[in-house]
């Protein structure tokens, strides 16, 4: 189920492109949307210009699909000096006969906050 009175970070719906030749959405596909959507939260809370240092867990649940509408929730779970963690969870709606709603992913990720030289700043 998805999570109640909060908006996503971002929703986006994968596309025949995305897949492999067996017809699957790739891991990294879905590894890229939700490194988009951790930035997102890490910038909007740092007001800075964030890049990915490390990819602390990310867990594959279930498959997504052609079709399906990724949404990925964010929150911050740790902040650092210049470093800011953060918590994506995945779900998709899957439109079939009836609508679905499947958590496809999990993950943490740690991005730090740069200043235009790519040094780390304080966030």
């Amino acid at each position: 189920m998805l999570p109640e009175n909060i908006q996503p970070t971002i929703r986006v719906v994968p596309m025949p492109a995305d897949t492999n030749a067996a017809g699957d959405i790739f891991g990294g596909w879905l590894m890229s949307q939700v490194d988009i959507a951790g930035s997102i939260e890490a910038h909007k809370f740092s007001n800075k210009r964030v890049v990915t240092v490390a990819v602390n867990e990310f867990i594959f649940l279930a498959p997504v699909n052609v079709g399906d509408i990724l949404s990925l929730y964010t929150s911050i779970i740790r902040q650092g000096k210049t470093s800011v963690r953060v918590h994506i969870d995945g779900y998709i709606e899957r439109k079939a006969d009836t609508l679905e709603t499947i958590r496809v992913t999990e993950a943490e990720i740690t991005y730090v906050a740069i200043d235009l030289d790519g040094k780390p700043v304080l966030i």
